[in-house]
């Protein structure tokens, strides 16, 4: 029996200033004072960073992580940011293979594999997001999507670097959309991505690994998905940008 971690977190995407951070942090934690037990991560914007890094500096309940970077260390690459810059402001988890970055920034299972071994590289773990369409579903190909992004990603990692990623399983059909796969069909995606990474690893590694889900998690439905045993947290997108609400899906997190 595996004991993992719930690990949620707060992917803000391209809202909230940094002049706003301050006091959504102070009506989060007031909110979360009392919960123990759970990773918590807030993914705001870059320019965000800085103002959460500090305030953060020295609060160990909240980690903090980056929504995006380069998988080049360094060099001429105007506009990049890369991982060691990240990790030089305590970043220490990265989202990868988000389906908006698939889908409008043309990211391929290439780069994505790249992005991986860039991040364990700069000791930073990174959390990847894998899914199928609405169309792909439909075309009972959703299994067979999913294979090939794992496939491709966790390639050439080491078993090390396997435990240290997280997966995020998000349903492209369910992210902002309001519809959120349910719990019978989160649990049935999740223990297929389990049994990929023993395929692909072996039964350790496939124990240890945390999978979230993500799409339209809210605290009404948060404890369900959850309750599952294959569920290992939620990477929230929309009801993360309210400090309350986000405060209450974490603390459907912990007991169970």
């Amino acid at each position: 029996m595996y004991l993992r971690k719930k690990i949620i977190a707060a992917n803000w995407k391209m809202n909230l200033t940094a002049s706003e951070v301050q006091p959504y942090l102070e009506t989060f934690l007031l909110e979360t004072k009392q919960v123990e037990g759970v990773d918590i991560i807030l993914i705001p914007s870059f320019t965000s960073i800085p103002k959460a890094s500090a305030l953060l500096e020295k609060n160990p309940k909240i980690h903090l992580g980056a929504q995006n970077f380069s998988f080049h260390d360094k060099g001429a690459f105007t506009g990049e940011i890369s991982a060691r810059m990240l990790r030089d402001l305590f970043v220490r988890y990265v989202l990868v293979g988000h389906s908006e970055r698939r889908q409008l920034f043309g990211e391929t299972d290439q780069i994505i594999h790249q992005k991986l071994l860039a991040a364990h590289r700069s000791e930073i773990r990174p959390i990847l997001c894998v899914g199928e369409t609405l169309e792909e579903r439909k075309a009972g190909e959703a299994k067979q999507v999913l294979e090939q992004q794992l496939k491709t990603a966790l390639t050439d990692l080491s078993l090390a670097d396997l435990v240290d990623t997280i997966i995020a399983y998000e349903p492209v059909w369910a992210i902002g959309t309001g519809c959120t796969a349910t719990a019978e069909e989160a649990s049935e995606m999740h223990h297929f991505i389990r049994e990929m990474i023993k395929q692909l690893a072996n039964k350790d590694v496939a124990g240890k690994i945390r999978i979230q889900y993500g799409g339209s998690v809210t605290a009404l439905n948060a404890r369900e998905l959850l309750n599952s045993p294959d569920i290992d947290g939620a990477l929230v997108g929309g009801a993360s940008l309210d400090p309350r609400a986000f405060a209450q899906i974490v603390k459907q997190a912990y007991p169970f």
